[in-house]
């Protein structure tokens, strides 16, 4: 039986992220799928709640040190302290390691939240926008947070968003590619980001985590 399990949804962005760190990391782990919309939002039943009384995903479990973690960064960041090989997710220096949680911060704080599936719900739902004013609302903070980032990248890009290694800040960037990609973002006013992207998904760790490759995937 293995000791890690990874609750989630296929397309959530902060599930994305964390299948991406375990991935990197080598680690086997179990994958449950919670499906956020089918019965009312599997995330809402008693049996998740018990878990994670937030409702959101992904909820983390790390059977052999008896811990059950639910934010995304936080579990990154756990990943990379309780299994530091083959290479660290945070840099060494404690000022390089500010920069990386800053941008990670910007994409996972920031931007996408204001297209959490909660808040398209409760824009459809509450105050009943349609489709398309969902879908633009989604696609203008993204662009908005994409510009800021794509304009911080040039003083400190390289292959990746920090020189030449893979860091918190790319496992957070693709999958807010993904999502801008789905709601019709142009990314070609984002070079640096797409050339950060492309460089990413080259990676069979990126590559094993999109979210059309879980067996829950729609």
């Amino acid at each position: 039986m293995m000791s890690l399990k990874l609750y989630g949804y296929w397309r959530s962005s902060a599930t994305y992220r964390v299948r991406i760190a375990l991935n990197l990391k080598g680690l086997e782990y179990e994958y449950v799928p919670v499906h956020l919309v089918k019965d009312g939002g599997e995330q809402h039943q008693a049996a998740y709640d018990s878990l994670n009384p937030s409702h959101l995903v992904p909820t983390f479990v790390d059977d052999d040190e008896d811990i059950i973690l639910n934010q995304s960064l936080s579990i990154i960041e756990y990943l990379d302290e309780r299994y530091p090989e083959p290479y660290s997710l945070m840099p060494a220096h404690a000022v390089e390691r500010a920069r990386v949680r800053g941008l990670a911060q910007d994409i996972a704080c920031d931007i996408q939240p204001l297209a959490n599936l909660r808040v398209l719900q409760s824009l459809s739902n509450q105050y009943e926008l349609s489709s398309d004013q969902t879908n633009g609302w989604c696609k203008h903070w993204i662009e908005k947070g994409f510009d800021g980032i794509e304009r911080r990248l040039q003083t400190q890009a390289g292959r990746f968003c920090f020189d030449f290694d893979v860091t918190m800040a790319d496992i957070c960037l693709v999958p807010q590619v993904y999502n801008a990609k789905r709601f019709g973002v142009d990314m070609t006013r984002y070079p640096l980001i797409l050339r950060i992207y492309d460089n990413c998904q080259a990676l069979e760790a990126f590559q094993q985590a999109e979210p059309e490759n879980q067996p829950d995937a729609q």
